[in-house]
């Protein structure tokens, strides 16, 4: 049996992004039946907008730390809120967009982790998770996609 090594901070990011897009591949073909897990609803638009949000909000809280800033709390009403346009139909337009925001998103998080070394990932400045945990945190933003599923 071999050992596989840990995936570095930014495959895990970008690994996760590429998780999620394919899904998203398969939801234009969505009934409009919104998806219920864990007392939550969850629709293709809804499961986009919580990754690009959950990738927004850490990176610019990885931004504030190395600035020596304190991180601004997030606004976000989160999986919580089901907004209306979340429940819109999911096109092969969407699809496209999810894909320049999430992939852009990803690279930026990729040249970031990529740029610092080992002992800045794990003895990040500030209060809060090592970047090197918060990068493998954000995998857990296939938690979204994974609800709404595989619609193929």
């Amino acid at each position: 049996m071999t050992e596989t090594a840990p995936r570095t901070p930014s495959a895990a990011v970008t690994g996760m992004v590429d998780h999620v897009l394919t899904l998203a591949a398969t939801w234009p073909h969505w009934d409009g039946r919104p998806a219920h897990v864990d007392d939550r609803v969850h629709t293709p638009h809804k499961a986009i907008r919580r990754v690009a949000d959950h990738l927004i909000d850490h990176l610019a809280e990885l931004e504030a730390r190395l600035a020596g800033e304190e991180p601004r709390p997030d606004q976000w009403h989160a999986s919580a809120l089901t907004a209306e346009a979340d429940l819109a139909p999911f096109t092969t337009q969407d699809l496209d967009e999810a894909r320049s925001r999430l992939t852009r998103l990803a690279r930026i998080w990729a040249n970031r982790l990529d740029a610092l070394s080992d002992d800045q990932l794990d003895h990040s400045p500030g209060e809060g998770w090592s970047f090197r945990e918060l990068a493998h945190h954000l995998e857990g933003s296939t938690y979204y996609a994974d609800a709404v599923g595989d619609l193929s």
